[in-house]
């Protein structure tokens, strides 16, 4: 009776279906992973104007095409609703390599190579800048000191910088004014490393790059190179199966970038924005800056390919840099060249200036994102969010924490019970682990992207890259291939690191797609729309050369994509 009346039904939707709004395209005979509820496999899907309107069988879908409609055979392919990255940096990272190519770097020797070479391409006196080159991905796990870039490049000043930390040599230490009498001047957090025997400056800052005079002497991008080194990798996302991204720290310069794409009818993806806001100064005109993104049209009207969903800060340093804000000192390392053993990282923002800077957030219902990675920064966050959500509601504003890599029992539980996600990227731990090993401990990264122990207790998190620098999705800082970061989540392995890292908090296969799909739907306030393959939605998908619920799983990581769709829409076909 049960299917008698379900065929019943199914024969009413494709009545309406013929009447109303016949498919334009079908895709049928392939292996549909729905990511809907149940998680359900279907063989066909029926599309109109970019969204979908009908999954099942290959009968019943056929059924309801008409001679104007589309038919793609998939030949029992397996296709995923388009994947969403939660933590990209694009305008930046596309420029990254306008003028020349940068290698890859796996040892200091390479480092200083380049630093060589840029030496014997650019007049004495000229910067040599070299960005994002983290420590914890080097061999030697260590900065290239001073003397050692003082050599590679005596007559150029050279900056090695690795977020807000970085690393001089002696003639960038002269022209920026820092010596042994140096200080911080501006109230904001950080310090220049200083040599215990001779007082003077090592060469290695911490979050004070800003007191660095560097100048630029890369030719000034045009707006047109802007866009077209943009568009293209947009189109490289595309090829790895992303069909939206979320700008986790955007501009007014990047969301113009992002909407002339749009209105030229060359977005090959949705862009949502996390707006950044500069925590200095006094807090009330901290507080207007955060009044005036939720003032922003792209926040008003969220229905388009590019909106804003709320404001990021930046509450700590990095795990990459030696300067994660941690609850227990870092103790003493060669790696990252501290020598204070009660040195615990830096917090940029105290929490009797963040909590008025969420309560602003919550009050204007922009959602409230902070760059989190140690596990002092992640709870000092979400003690904010505790004392807001004492005096009104958060839970709507869906609060996030970004990065959370550094967590504990405590700190899942009280996310749960606060309704806070969290946006965390999988390479880290494919990169960083062998470092972070060597200095922190098994034990102490028990808590490491605990994403089992997130999953269990109901947090929502979310997948993402930081995509920082270069174009190609493994050879870029951070690589943003979604595969590589399923398959890391779903093994705990990590690159030049024996075994796994804590094993009981790997994601099952169909945990670590949701993880990318549907969960980061939900971050970025469009789960209504995509994230999953159902009637309704956007027909954003793509097709996949192997099944990934199937394959060995060493073979996750190599899952390449055939096809991309975004809005029905082909925006990617592999040749």
């Amino acid at each position: 009776m049960k299917t008698r009346f379900l065929h019943l039904a199914f024969t009413v939707v494709a009545l309406t279906l013929r009447a109303a709004d016949a498919p334009d395209l079908i895709v049928h005979h392939g292996k549909i992973v729905s990511v809907d509820d149940r998680f359900s496999i279907q063989e066909a899907m029926a599309m109109h104007e970019g969204r979908i309107v009908a999954l099942g069988s290959n009968d019943d879908i056929l059924k309801t095409k008409t001679a104007e409609t589309r038919v793609i055979d998939l030949g029992g392919k397996t296709v995923l609703p388009g994947l969403i990255d939660s933590h990209t940096h694009p305008t930046g990272a596309a420029m990254t390599e306008l003028e020349h190519s940068i290698p890859d770097f796996e040892t200091v020797a390479d480092v200083l190579e380049y630093v060589k070479a840029r030496a014997q391409a650019q007049p004495a006196g000229e910067w040599i800048v070299l960005s994002q080159v983290f420590i914890t991905r080097l061999r030697e796990q260590r900065y290239p000191t001073r003397a050692e870039l003082d050599q590679a490049a005596p007559k150029h000043p050279v900056l090695y910088r690795t977020g807000p930390d970085a690393s001089l040599n002696s003639l960038a230490l002269s022209l920026s004014g820092i010596d042994r009498n140096f200080k911080i001047t501006d109230g904001s957090a950080g310090f220049a490393e200083m040599d215990p025997v001779t007082g003077e400056p090592t060469g290695i800052l911490r979050n004070c790059t800003r007191y660095v005079k560097v100048k630029p002497v890369d030719t000034v991008p045009s707006p047109a190179d802007r866009l077209q080194r943009l568009s293209l990798l947009f189109h490289d996302y595309n090829s790895v199966g992303l069909t939206s991204i979320a700008d986790r720290d955007s501009s007014a310069a990047a969301i113009s970038l992002y909407t002339t794409l749009r209105d030229r009818g060359e977005l090959t993806l949705r862009v949502s924005i996390s707006h950044g806001v500069s925590t200095g100064g006094p807090i009330e005109e901290v507080q207007k800056r955060i009044r005036a993104v939720a003032a922003h049209p792209l926040f008003k009207d969220k229905s388009g390919l590019v909106r804003i969903v709320g404001t990021k800060i930046y509450l700590d340093g990095g795990m990459l840099t030696g300067s994660a804000y941690m609850r227990d000192p870092w103790g003493e390392s060669k790696i990252y060249a501290i020598t204070d053993p009660t040195y615990r990282g830096v917090l940029f923002v105290p929490p009797e200036r963040l909590v008025p800077m969420v309560r602003t957030a919550v009050e204007s219902n922009l959602q409230f994102t902070a760059h989190s990675v140690g596990d002092g920064a992640v709870h000092t966050l979400l003690d904010a969010y505790e004392t807001v959500g004492k005096e009104m509601p958060i839970r709507q504003t869906r609060p996030c924490i970004t990065h959370a890599n550094f967590q504990s029992r405590a700190a899942i539980d009280q996310a749960a019970r606060l309704g806070v996600v969290m946006d965390i990227q999988p390479a880290w731990l494919y990169l960083d682990t062998r470092t972070l090993s060597a200095q922190f401990g098994n034990a102490r990264l028990r808590w490491f992207q605990p994403l089992h122990s997130l999953f269990a207790a109901g947090v929502i998190v979310g997948g993402g890259s930081d995509h920082m620098q270069k174009i190609g999705s493994l050879r870029a800082i951070n690589p943003y291939n979604p595969f590589l970061g399923m398959a890391t989540a779903i093994t705990r392995r990590a690159k030049w690191f024996e075994g796994q890292l804590h094993p009981e908090e790997a994601l099952t296969r169909e945990e670590a797609i949701r993880f990318y799909t549907r969960n980061n739907a939900w971050l970025l306030f469009d789960e209504n729309k995509v994230g999953s393959l159902e009637a309704g939605k956007r027909a954003d998908f793509i097709v996949l050369d192997r099944d990934i619920l199937t394959c060995p799983e060493n073979d996750i990581r190599n899952i390449e994509v055939l096809a991309t769709y975004m809005d029905g829409k082909q925006v990617y076909a592999r040749k």
